[in-house]
């Protein structure tokens, strides 16, 4: 199948030109000017619009189990409504029980996934340690083209890891060329904040964001940046969303050390007076951990994305209903944790970013697709309009506005974050392996069709593997 895009501007993360894209077969075959369509091309005209790289969401849950509960949005659904908003690839968690082998609940998330419409790839999280969990992890990196291993600092006797935890995962993904990622809350903290909290009589949403302030998030932040500078690993920091956790990251990148940042798109937009809404259902839709902070913390997490101390956007999109939520109507506790937001980010991160400002269009692709390509190493097959690369594109409309709402969205819950807000600029088309998934707000997508995609080990683990079977060229690891 032929693809031919027309007239638009194409934006990379390094610059923007002029020119035609031809897609065939799922890659992009040509970028240039006058590209003569192939017989029986479908074109796209892309007149006064940009053409940008697919945007990677590396930060989903879908289908979690999680809290007693499972979030509303499985696959199929996750990833169409990915697609509605520009984002053709997700990067999802595996996130074994305590004591379940690591390559079972593996195995269980890619079955649950074979219905995904998009590409999909995997992080899996690391939530307790044996032999048999240090032996796995080399199986997942070597044989499933699993390149990152996620740790979660908080969920204090459920899938908290302790600082052995941390200590002996961290080395062991050095040893395999992966790269560790946390959660970063004092999970010890919080625990005893929430008991202390619920005694003296705070109930309601409004004591979830009391017992996870932002000086828990900070000092976790802090504890795992310098574990793994003791072990010289690389580090990944999911969803930070507070001055605190900002300040260890830049620390660390200015003394030199190899150290990631995410934002997510809520955590730019919401302060947390939504907390004391006086629905109930309002203000619990917006539980998650770690919580939405006042407006100061927005003002800084902004300054790091332009400054590049923090490079990827995420959703952190786990979704529960509101009948869901409601298990925690007397106990704030248990709220089941997790918000939306796969199909609006890039939408909302155009209209408050590059409209104000703060961003350039450059800069938004850097920051909604290909600095998430570049760290999970999928680069350029994901985020880069180039010749060779996935033919996973947006063709974007800055002229285009639409209301956010639930009622009209395709995600899988029934309360958006964004509700009511008025953005400019909006996918028209959404390219997803050369097929046209997403035209001028409608979908047409296959059950199934999501690919998933094997990210290779870094440097060093390819090196221990040519000296082990005597190979001189490097070991590939299959798509």
């Amino acid at each position: 199948m032929n693809v031919l895009i027309k007239g638009g501007t194409v934006v990379n993360a390094e610059l923007s030109i002029r020119a035609d894209i031809l897609c065939t077969d799922g890659l992009i075959t040509q970028v240039g000017a006058d590209i003569d369509a192939p017989s029986g091309a479908t074109i796209i005209d892309a007149g006064g619009q940009f053409v940008m790289p697919g945007g990677i969401d590396p930060h989903t849950h879908m289908q979690l189990p999680f809290m007693g509960t499972v979030a509303s949005e499985d696959f199929e659904t996750g990833t169409s409504a990915g697609l509605a908003g520009g984002t053709t690839m997700i990067i999802d968690f595996v996130i074994p029980a305590p004591q379940q082998n690591i390559l079972e609940a593996y195995k269980q998330w890619r079955e649950w996934a074979e219905k995904s419409v998009s590409d999909y790839s995997f992080h899996v999280a690391i939530t307790w340690w044996d032999d048999s969990v240090y032996d796995d992890m080399e199986t997942l990196v070597r044989d499933h083209g699993v390149n990152s291993f996620k740790h979660f600092m908080a969920y204090k006797g459920a899938i908290m890891a302790s600082d052995e935890i941390l200590v002996n995962s961290f080395a062991r993904s050095l040893e395999l060329g992966a790269i560790p990622t946390v959660h970063a809350e004092n999970g010890e903290l919080v625990f005893r904040l929430q008991k202390e909290l619920f005694e003296k009589g705070i109930t309601g949403p409004e004591g979830h964001p009391l017992s996870r302030p932002p000086e828990c998030e900070g000092e976790a932040a802090n504890r795992a940046i310098r574990i793994a500078e003791v072990l010289k690993v690389p580090l990944y920091i999911v969803h930070n969303s507070c001055r605190q956790s900002l300040e260890a990251i830049t620390r660390a990148r200015n003394e030199g050390q190899r150290v990631f940042g995410e934002v997510l798109a809520g955590h730019l937009m919401i302060d947390d007076s939504i907390y004391r809404h006086k629905d109930f259902d309002v203000a619990a839709a917006h539980v998650m951990s770690p919580p939405f902070r006042s407006s100061e913390h927005q003002d800084a997490l902004w300054r790091g994305l332009q400054s590049g101390n923090l490079q990827t956007t995420a959703t952190d999109h786990c979704c529960f209903c509101a009948d869901q939520k409601a298990a925690g109507k007397d106990d704030f506790r248990l709220i089941p944790n997790g918000t939306g937001g796969v199909e609006n980010r890039m939408e909302v991160l155009w209209h408050h970013g590059v409209n104000t400002g703060k961003l350039t269009m450059n800069e938004f692709v850097k920051v909604t697709s290909t600095n998430a390509a570049q760290i999970f190493n999928v680069y350029p097959r994901k985020g880069s309009i180039s010749v060779g690369a996935d033919a996973d594109i947006v063709v974007w409309d800055p002229e285009a506005t639409k209301t956010i709402s639930s009622k009209t969205d395709h995600q899988n819950v029934d309360y958006n974050i964004f509700e009511g807000m008025e953005v400019k600029g909006c996918p028209s088309y959404t390219i997803s392996q050369g097929n046209v998934v997403y035209a001028n707000g409608e979908l047409d997508v296959q059950r199934g069709a999501g690919k998933y995609v094997n990210r290779p080990p870094f440097a060093a683990y390819y090196d221990a593997l040519q000296k082990q079977s005597r190979l001189a060229e490097p070991v590939a690891v299959k798509r």
